[in-house]
C-alpha cells in the first residue's frame, strides 16, 4: 500500500484568540468548554474534532468555521 500525503487540517484557534485578545478562561466560560479541551485545540493535539465544540467556539468568538480550521494541502514534490 502506498503512503499518500493528503495534507492536513490546521487548527488556528491560538491565532484567533490572540487577535481577539481573549483569555483561555474567558473563552472557556463563553463557549461552555473545559479549559483542558481548549488547550488541546490550541496545541493542535486533537484527533477527532467535536462539531458541538466548534459550534460553541464560533459562537463565542463570533467567527466562521474557516477562521478556526484550515485545510493545508500536501507539499508539492518536484520528483515524481
Amino acid at each position: 500500500m502506498i503512503d499518500v500525503d493528503y495534507g492536513h487540517i490546521a487548527i488556528k484557534l491560538d491565532k484567533l484568540i490572540k487577535e481577539q485578545n481573549i483569555s483561555i478562561n474567558k473563552l472557556a466560560f463563553r463557549s461552555e468548554t473545559q479549559r483542558t479541551q481548549l488547550k488541546a485545540y490550541l496545541k493542535g493535539d486533537v484527533q477527532r474534532v467535536d462539531l458541538a465544540v466548534l459550534s460553541r467556539l464560533c459562537y463565542a468568538l463570533e467567527c466562521d468555521l474557516g477562521d478556526i480550521l484550515e485545510y493545508v494541502p500536501p507539499a508539492v514534490s518536484g520528483s515524481e
